[in-house]
């Protein structure tokens, strides 16, 4: 077998197997630990920098140790790549090629029943029948039942919850199709693979149903690894609580009827059926202007009493099914849906609010009531220990300056190695950083136009080709008005919300000058290479929003126990992403660029130099002269820089 110094150094096999491929004795570094440690016991946190390649550095070893491993990514991008392209490479070129499944959840899968009872028992409706017809033909000759492989999917006309399943309205062993069922056979695959390629959400869901003993959904496995693991707590918070929505209890009701429908009894449920989907959209009405998350304290009353109402709506329709259900099998599995739903009402309405949270989130025509747990790493780190072998977690940014504590506490964990290896990048050559002087707070009204005010002449010096991210939907929107009053402007404008995230990436490589505004999604997995992209401006820190339920609860949490809220949560949080903000810009070996951080408490607070010293080695500029002539640097040559900015 040959060392880790054999394949990754410069002559080496991966760069006589990869044309163009750049020896990082960072990635060296990082095979090698993960070798020695699939050797050993215990678990391991890698923070990775980003160039580092860090797929290659824990594939490499797990290939060669032949072990079984569980892979699970924080999306399905990434998902797709170790499978269609990073595992068959590898394993060609080591001559180790391993038995890969991939194994997603359920609603990326077609349902046999489903798409057969909305088929016969459907709503009439001509755009959905014909949009039915195509799927159909299409799973005839599918041998995944993948909806990523359905190109023309009639997306809007045939939902996706009308053609899949869940764990709640799946008939199991009960269904007609078992034998067909692609979700069975993709787990058939998953249990008979060497490595499987999951994502977050249904490693979660597979320890989660170990600890109630009813199964699994994943092999037994010798190694798990965490990528993208920044996401790995936020993804757990959802699974170690209850929640339920308007949206789940009126798919129930459209379920029932159709079921109902194809056994010709649609007269028999249709009353209770209708009265949960009037009573729910009512409810929603009483939210009245309430938007986004609320604790279940601040709700008012009209809303609590219509959600109480949920109870005696699912009751009634509960007796109804039990008279029916013995007809068909869907409807005796809709009959046990119901009764899950009333037992997870009863779970949100008597929840112990010393150790639990109720929260309700408000969007879209729906809304969500939330029961969680108000520590999540205890039970995760347990049920992390149960599922056993060795765990490794890796991401660009998982550390604080070099601590780990934060993530370790989060993910309840506290005899792991860790590991900080920088990036490769030249960041002291190919990048700068400017701190503006003299702007406001940016709780001040006149924040957003001041901050545009003092960095649009680098956008325009740039030539474009820059980020502007943001922390709230408001101080985009205020940006976007402010830019849309000026004059002139030289650039295409492209902002979140316009558009699909994917649609607005790839206008802005091909045109090569965009200005692009954005937030939430934008802050982290945006990759933009070359130079397309060259300057990246931050309003301001990335602090959580205190107002929020979640957070305000784990601030009084942290509080109750005697601890200090602010360094204990809010600082590392916001540190991480920053990090996350920060690491768009450069993302290969010949990039350049300026990062701009608009926020004054990063010179005039002391916190501010934690955020400082956990950013990549980036050498900071002393004034606007220096941060303009470093900018121009950047531009594409023969453009007209010409442009006039005005106050607002």
């Amino acid at each position: 077998m040959q060392s880790d110094a054999e394949i990754f150094s410069p002559s080496g096999l991966l760069a006589n197997f990869f044309p163009g491929f750049t020896h990082r004795q960072a990635q060296q570094d990082m095979a090698s630990l993960v070798s020695r440690f699939l050797a050993s016991d215990g678990h391991l946190v890698i923070e990775a920098g980003t160039g580092i390649g860090k797929t290659f550095a824990y594939l490499i070893p797990v290939l060669l140790s032949g072990k079984r491993a569980i892979i699970s990514t924080g999306t399905h991008t990434l998902q797709d790549q170790l499978y269609d392209r990073d595992l068959p490479m590898l394993g060609a070129a080591v001559g180790r090629p391993a038995k890969v499944s991939v194994l997603k959840g359920r609603n990326n899968y077609l349902c046999w029943h489903r798409l057969e009872v909305n088929r016969t028992g459907g709503s009439g409706n001509t755009k959905v029948a014909n949009g039915l017809v195509d799927i159909t033909q299409w799973a005839k000759i599918t041998k995944s039942g993948d909806l990523a492989e359905l190109k023309k999917y009639p997306e809007g006309i045939v939902s996706r919850g009308s053609i899949t399943s869940t764990v709640d309205n799946c008939l199991g062993l009960s269904c007609d199709y078992y034998d067909e069922c692609f979700v069975v056979k993709a787990r058939r695959q998953a249990q008979a693979a060497q490595l499987v390629v999951v994502n977050h959400h249904l490693l979660l869901a597979d320890l989660n149903l170990k600890e109630t003993g009813f199964g699994d959904l994943l092999p037994a496995a010798d190694i798990v690894i965490v990528d993208e693991a920044h996401h790995f707590p936020e993804v757990a918070q959802q699974f170690f609580g209850t929640s339920l929505s308007i949206r789940e209890l009126q798919h129930l009701a459209s379920d029932i009827l159709a079921e109902a429908r194809v056994k010709g009894l649609a007269r028999a449920v249709e009353l209770n059926a209708d009265e949960l989907i009037h009573t729910t959209a009512d409810t929603y009405l009483k939210g009245g202007e309430l938007k986004g998350r609320q604790s279940w304290s601040d709700c008012p009353e009209p809303l609590k009493l219509g959600i109480s109402q949920w109870q005696s709506c699912l009751q009634s329709l509960g007796k109804t099914l039990e008279a029916v259900g013995e007809v068909s099998v869907g409807l005796a599995r809709c009959c046990e849906r119901v009764q899950g739903l009333i037992a997870r009402l009863e779970i949100f309405e008597n929840a112990d609010a010393e150790i639990n949270l109720r929260w309700i989130e408000i969007h879209s025509r729906n809304l969500i009531l939330h029961c969680t747990p108000m520590n999540i790493g205890n039970a995760l780190g347990e049920r992390i220990q149960a599922q056993g072998g060795r765990w490794v977690f890796t991401s660009a940014t998982l550390a604080i300056g070099n601590n780990f504590d934060h993530f370790l506490d989060r993910v309840g964990i506290s005899d792991a190695h860790t590991c900080l290896l920088p990036s490769p990048f030249d960041y002291e050559r190919n990048t700068r950083l400017y701190l503006p002087k003299g702007l406001p707070v940016p709780a001040e009204a006149t924040f957003i136009p001041r901050m545009l005010y003092e960095i649009w002449p680098m956008v325009d010096a740039t030539g474009g080709g820059a980020f502007l991210l943001f922390t709230s939907y408001r101080a985009l929107n205020e940006a976007h008005a402010w830019i849309k009053s000026q004059p002139r402007l030289n650039f295409p404008l492209l902002v979140q919300g316009q558009g699909s995230r994917t649609w607005i990436l790839d206008e802005f490589r091909d045109s090569g000058n965009a200005v692009l505004l954005g937030t939430n999604s934008f802050w982290q997995g945006v990759d933009v290479r070359g130079s397309a992209l060259r300057l990246l401006v931050i309003d301001k820190l990335p602090f959580d929003a205190p107002s929020d339920p979640l957070i305000r609860a784990k601030l009084d949490g942290i509080r109750r126990k005697g601890g200090d809220p602010f360094k204990e949560f809010q600082l590392p949080s916001a540190v991480l992403a920053l990090k996350q903000g920060v690491g768009r810009l450069i993302r290969d070996f010949h990039d350049r660029g300026l990062v701009v951080l608009c926020d004054p408490r990063l010179q005039d607070r002391p916190y501010g130099r934690v955020f400082l010293e956990s950013l990549p080695p980036i050498p900071l500029l002393e004034n606007a002269e220096e941060a303009l002539s470093f900018a121009a640097e950047l531009a594409p040559t023969g453009r007209d820089r010409d442009f006039e900015v005005t106050v607002s």
